[in-house]
């Protein structure tokens, strides 16, 4: 392990990714990267689970993905920069995101920042 990040384990809500996280979930990562292309969206849309299965995800993975259980996808190794690709096409803005992986309502979420009428 890199002494670096030695007893990040042990700080709720911290989810180290690193190279080994990165090696574990490529398969996933790669999935929601390939969102920013339109053919994968598209196929994606039109057929969730063939798309999914093609991409190799676990049956775990594909779960979390037809949930949308964006912090159980970030606890799977996924990384949030490519989680952002697939919450466009789930059409879920990154507020909304946050908001649920806390656990949270957009509203209640909104409630805890600094300008909470802003959307």
């Amino acid at each position: 392990m890199n002494p670096q990040l030695a007893g990040l384990e042990g700080l709720e809500g911290t989810y180290v990714f690193d190279l080994h996280t990165s090696h574990r979930a490529m398969k996933l990562n790669r999935f929601l990267w390939k969102m920013i292309g339109a053919d994968a969206r598209a196929q994606f849309s039109a057929d969730p689970e063939k798309s999914m299965t093609d991409a190799g995800l676990s049956d775990t993975e594909k779960d979390l993905v037809r949930r949308q259980d964006w912090i159980g996808l970030i606890r799977a190794g996924a990384s949030f920069f490519v989680l952002e690709k697939f919450a466009r096409v789930a059409q879920r803005t990154n507020l909304e995101v946050y908001a649920m992986m806390r656990g949270e309502t957009f509203d209640e979420f909104m409630a805890t920042r600094r300008v909470p009428e802003c959307r």
